[in-house]
């Protein structure tokens, strides 16, 4: 028999703390010590690399470096690599929501400190600790071209990679070269941050399986063009001989957007990747693997068609479908890493091919509860729902339960109280109550939900450039009576560790 398990789904900026961002501190394990309570089983997160425009995690400037932002300046402390005296005088900054700017400005201030105080005072076997990571297998892969390409941004004071000097945007073996020698010092910096979030979130992760709580990662279809990836392996993407792309990614109009989304990621070249026997992939997954205990694909229906739009264009209007890699990816992912804990997102306009790819992976698929009053007899309401379900009140796209409630018109608002039964009062336990009582092997919630906030707290609203990510915990939540309450529902639903 399946396990029955339940979850909250949080990103860790969105964690409370004084450093302007949630990060991997003393505030994760007291999140871990309320999932516990709670009786989850699972903590669900966004994607964990660097980000890039917009501040999405989504459009990371590596798939394979962890987010610096998410260092523990505390943690730092801790161990000895951040002098006390820096912790002492803090910049004011908002609890309420994640102000990049001056959040990436503090934060840096006490990395780069940190590195100082690494350098001058950290014991040898610190030292050679940082050495073994560096040189280890799995980081040969990646580590050296996301250190030059962090150092080179700085450098260029954050212009995209495209606009840097030509012969660096197309790696001139005798520029990359030279950079390297001038810029040593700032790659060793960036090679330690990333030795000491992989220390740091390997740590967090420990802490949670103690608790028997799992961690539920995102691997994102696409990249972004202004990334490491594609910077050091434009052989790989669909780009002109000026490093530009050809065409890029985005979904046609859909319940998020009238005009569609341009996400503006470059196409894969999939006849080279297939040459190479997906290595590339194959080691997105491996260290994704190792980061969490569960994975999503995002965006899974692109294995079988994307929508690809000329670059250029203002909309994802004129895109077309082309044809996905399909299961051979999968399968040589799988043939190199052994059966996979995957979950793949199929949510939007999803084809009987893409159900058919997915039962033929026996891979568990995403429902939204959301999504089940759109139409009559949706598949997304429970009395449709199936075991290998991975099942949502809401996603980090949608509005909050509550927020959702509000925008509905009359006679949709009375579709779903003949459905749920509730007042406008109690949405969010209701739809929180109606997806950890369903079939679903696997129940997740928003922490939005769990609070009972509106519109304003959502994560992000797809389409819109701004605004997204920002959202935080306050010191005080979630309390005691909110992990009682969930508590008490996730053992009468059969859910309880």
């Amino acid at each position: 028999m399946t396990r029955r398990e339940s979850g909250v789904l949080l990103h860790p900026t969105s964690l409370p703390g004084r450093f302007g961002i949630g990060d991997l501190g003393p505030q994760a394990r007291r999140f871990l010590d309320w999932l516990e309570a709670a009786g989850q089983s699972v903590w669900q997160v966004l994607p964990l690399g660097p980000v890039g425009y917009g501040n999405s995690p989504y459009n990371a400037a590596s798939t394979f470096a962890g987010n610096p932002m998410l260092i523990s300046p505390d943690r730092l402390a801790d161990a000895s690599l951040l002098p006390p005296s820096a912790l002492e005088k803090l910049p004011a900054l908002p609890a309420e929501r994640v102000d990049y700017p001056r959040a990436t400005a503090g934060k840096n201030d006490l990395l780069r400190t940190s590195w100082e105080y690494f350098v001058a005072w950290a014991p040898a076997v610190v030292k050679d600790e940082l050495q073994a990571f560096c040189e280890a297998p799995e980081q040969l892969v990646w580590l050296e071209d996301w250190a030059l390409f962090a150092a080179l941004k700085a450098k260029f004071t954050g212009r995209p990679w495209q606009q840097w000097p030509r012969e660096l945007a197309l790696r001139s073996p005798v520029a990359l070269a030279e950079a390297r020698r001038e810029l040593a010092d700032e790659i060793a910096y960036h090679r330690y941050l990333q030795f000491m979030f992989f220390q740091q979130w390997e740590q967090l992760r420990a802490d949670a399986n103690q608790r028997g709580i799992r961690v539920f990662g995102d691997l994102p279809f696409y990249v972004a063009l202004d990334s490491a990836d594609v910077w050091a392996n434009p052989g790989l993407f669909c780009l002109d001989d000026e490093a530009q792309p050809i065409d890029v990614a985005g979904v046609p109009p859909d319940y998020f957007s009238e005009t569609g989304q341009l996400w503006g990621n470059p196409i894969y070249r999939w006849d080279r990747l297939r040459e190479e026997g997906y290595s590339w992939w194959i080691d997105r997954f491996r260290i994704n693997l190792r980061l969490t205990d569960l994975l999503r694909i995002d965006h899974f229906r692109a294995f079988v068609e994307y929508w690809q739009v000329p670059a250029g264009e203002q909309t994802a209007i004129a895109g077309r479908w082309v044809r996905g890699p399909g299961r051979r990816l999968l399968d040589a992912v799988r043939e190199a890493l052994g059966e996979l804990p995957l979950v793949v997102e199929d949510l939007g306009i999803i084809t009987d091919e893409v159900r058919e790819l997915r039962a033929a992976l026996a891979l568990p698929g995403m429902k939204v509860l959301q999504f089940g009053f759109d139409t009559v007899d949706s598949e997304h309401l429970p009395h449709r729902i199936t075991t290998d379900t991975v099942y949502y009140t809401g996603t980090h796209d949608n509005d909050t339960a509550v927020g959702w409630h509000a925008a509905m018109d009359t006679e949709q608002r009375q579709r779903v109280r003949t459905y749920l039964g509730h007042s406008a009062s109690t949405i969010h336990q209701v739809m929180i109550r109606t997806v950890l009582t369903s079939v679903a092997d696997l129940a997740v919630i928003p922490m939005q939900d769990i609070l009972g906030l509106g519109s304003v707290e959502r994560m992000n609203r797809p389409g819109e450039p701004r605004g997204n990510w920002e959202w935080r915990l306050q010191t005080e939540q979630p309390s005691d009576s909110h992990a009682t309450w969930l508590r008490e529902l996730t053992e009468l639903a059969g859910r309880l560790p």
